[in-house]
C-alpha cells in the first residue's frame, strides 16, 4: 500500500496528472527501456520540486532524479520509490550576454537559442543529449568545450528540500563530475555568461559540429550516448574499436560499427541485454590492455524479479 500512500500524497501538491504510479521508465529513456517506477513525478514548478524532495527526504523513500533520460541505463525491474523528472521546467531567458536555463531544459535547445541571439560560448553543446541539469552534474563537454568554460552560478535544492546558490567554484566542476552528484543536488537552473559573437561564425561552428556528430555518431538508434569515461591518455571507442568487438553484444544490444564508443538498442534490447553488453566489452578491454574502462553511465534500479 505504501506507493498508492505516496501517490495521494503527492497529489496534493503536484497536479494529478504529472504524478503517475507505475509508470513504464522505457517512455522516458533515451535507450527506449526500462521497467516502471513506483511514482513518476514530473513538476512544473520549484515549488512543486521542492515539495516532492522534502516529502521523499521526511519519509525515507528512495528519490531517482531522471533528467531528460539520457546518459542513464533502468534495469528491466524498475525503479523503487520516487522517480523526478524536470522535462516540465524547460524555460529559457536571455538578458543581454546572460543565458538562464531550468534544469529540464534541452543543453540543444539553450545552445541554439544563444545562438539566435548572436551569442558565443555554448555551441560546443548544439549536439550533446541531456537537460541543463544533467549537463551542470556531469560537467557535459564536447568538441573542446566544456559547461566550466561558461558556468556563472547555478541554483540547486538540496535532499532535504533547501534552496542554495552556488558560484562556479562552488560547483566543483571537474572531468565528468561536480558537487551536484557528491551531495546529491537538484539542479533548478543555470546562469551562463557569453559573448557577442559574429552570427555567421557561430553558424558555421554549429554546422560543422552537427555535421561531425551525425557522420560519426549511431543517432539512427537509441543508446545512452558514451558509455565510458576517457581513459587518461587514451579513447574508450579506440580501445573497444582494436579490440574488435564492434557489432558484438548481447540480445538486441551491440557495440556500434560507427562509433565503437557506443552501446546501441538495436533490436528491442532490455537492460539486461545492454549491461551484458557493457561488461563483455569492459573484460575484453581490461584482457588487451590492462585498462579498466569507468562507466560515464549511470545504471540504476533493479533487476527483474
Amino acid at each position: 500500500m505504501m506507493k498508492e500512500t505516496w501517490l495521494a500524497d503527492l497529489r496534493r501538491f503536484v497536479a494529478e496528472d504529472h504524478v503517475k504510479m507505475d509508470e513504464p521508465l522505457h517512455l522516458h529513456t533515451l535507450t527506449k527501456m526500462g521497467g516502471p517506477a513506483d511514482i513518476f513525478v514530473a513538476p512544473t514548478t520549484e515549488d512543486e520540486v521542492a515539495y516532492t524532495v522534502k516529502y521523499a527526504y521526511d519519509n525515507d523513500i528512495p528519490l531517482l532524479m531522471l533528467g531528460n533520460g539520457s546518459n542513464m541505463v533502468v534495469r528491466d525491474g524498475g525503479v523503487r520509490g520516487i522517480v523526478l523528472t524536470f522535462k516540465k521546467l524547460d524555460g529559457i531567458m536571455i538578458n543581454g550576454t546572460t543565458v538562464i536555463a531550468q534544469g529540464g531544459a534541452d543543453i540543444k535547445k539553450v545552445s541554439r537559442a544563444a545562438a539566435d541571439r548572436q551569442l558565443t560560448g555554448l555551441e560546443f553543446a548544439c549536439g550533446i543529449p541531456g537537460s541543463i541539469g544533467g549537463a551542470m552534474a556531469m560537467n557535459a563537454g564536447a568538441y573542446g568545450g566544456e559547461i566550466q568554460d561558461v558556468i556563472v552560478q547555478a541554483t540547486v535544492l538540496t535532499k532535504e528540500g533547501e534552496k542554495l546558490v552556488l558560484t562556479k567554484d562552488e560547483l566543483e566542476l571537474g572531468y565528468r563530475k561536480s558537487i551536484i552528484t557528491k551531495k546529491g543536488f537538484y539542479v533548478l537552473s543555470s546562469e551562463f555568461g557569453l559573448e557577442i559573437g559574429e552570427q555567421r561564425v557561430i553558424d558555421a561552428k554549429m554546422s560543422d559540429l552537427t555535421f561531425q556528430r551525425e557522420s560519426k555518431q549511431p543517432l539512427e538508434f537509441p543508446s545512452a550516448g558514451s558509455v565510458f569515461k576517457r581513459p587518461p591518455g587514451n579513447f574508450a571507442g579506440k580501445l573497444i574499436q582494436e579490440s574488435g568487438l564492434q557489432g558484438r553484444g548481447f540480445g538486441g544490444a551491440e557495440v556500434s560499427t560507427k562509433h565503437a564508443g557506443f552501446i546501441v538498442n538495436k533490436n528491442n534490447a532490455t537492460a539486461n541485454d545492454y549491461i551484458q553488453t557493457i561488461e563483455m566489452v569492459k573484460k575484453a578491454v581490461f584482457e588487451k590492455f590492462g585498462i579498466d574502462l569507468e562507466l560515464e553511465v549511470k545504471i540504476v534500479g533493479e533487476d527483474m524479479a
